[in-house]
């Protein structure tokens, strides 16, 4: 008989490794960078992919959409094949609008560097563009340097994006992350990204301890229980000097 496993629960960044990572960006790019792909639950294809278009400053949200072929934009087709609205907290939009004043100029994608954009400009106009070339290089790497520095982790982009889809899931209804979230079955939702938390137990326990301490309030001073005002010993059980 095959030996089975207990599966791994799925990394979750809590608000005060999030912090730390945070705080150990030294470029406003990896600051912007890191706000949506904590507090949007996009996918870090989804992100890379991003185009400027695809946020609405006003309204302070993020649109996950396909991308046809157009000037300098790539196509590209979001895992789900649906358009996907997602809410951003003012913080991110905020970050990102700070990243953008600084940003390459004409280049349509969120997060790549000006040197990356020469590059970028310069293999799309010899026609040696790879259809699928990553546009942002070195992220998981880069993530890596920044866990390392901050002391946290190991973490992926990707955990930042269960994290996100967890914090959700406290406040939220499971449909209504399940949609956030692009997933087509909800139990991929239960499954992988709704990660239990020791904050989850305490509470659990609270909710039991609070339940039973109703249950028996009066069952606690029944005389059938106590003798004297000290517990009765348990059938069998030798009473010792400390238990008088």
């Amino acid at each position: 008989m095959q030996r089975r496993f207990t599966p791994k629960p799925p990394n979750y960044v809590p608000k005060e490794n999030f912090k730390r990572l945070f705080s150990a960006a030294d470029t406003v790019l990896w600051k912007a960078l890191l706000a949506p792909a904590y507090t949007s639950g996009a996918r870090e294809d989804e992100l890379l992919n991003l185009t400027w278009a695809d946020v609405d400053f006003q309204k302070n949200q993020l649109h996950i959409t396909r991308k046809d072929r157009c000037d300098w934009i790539q196509p590209w087709q979001p895992k789900d094949h649906e358009l996907r609205t997602i809410p951003l907290p003012e913080q991110t939009v905020n970050l990102m609008a700070a990243w953008r004043s600084i940003a390459p100029e004409n280049c349509p994608y969120i997060f790549m560097e000006h040197g990356r954009w020469d590059y970028y400009r310069q293999r799309v106009g010899q026609r040696k563009w790879r259809t699928g070339q990553s546009l942002v290089n070195n992220v998981l790497r880069r993530f890596k340097t920044l866990c390392r520095r901050a002391k946290v982790g190991p973490y992926t982009v990707h955990d930042l994006r269960r994290s996100c889809i967890t914090n959700w899931a406290k406040k939220l209804p499971i449909h209504v992350v399940q949609k956030l979230a692009g997933h087509s079955d909800i139990r991929t939702t239960q499954k992988y990204y709704l990660s239990v938390q020791d904050e989850d137990i305490w509470k659990a326990q609270n909710v039991q301890a609070e339940l039973l301490g109703k249950i028996l309030e009066n069952d606690l001073t029944d005389p059938k229980l106590i003798h004297s005002g000290q517990k009765r010993a348990f059938p069998g059980r030798k009473t010792f000097q400390h238990d008088r």
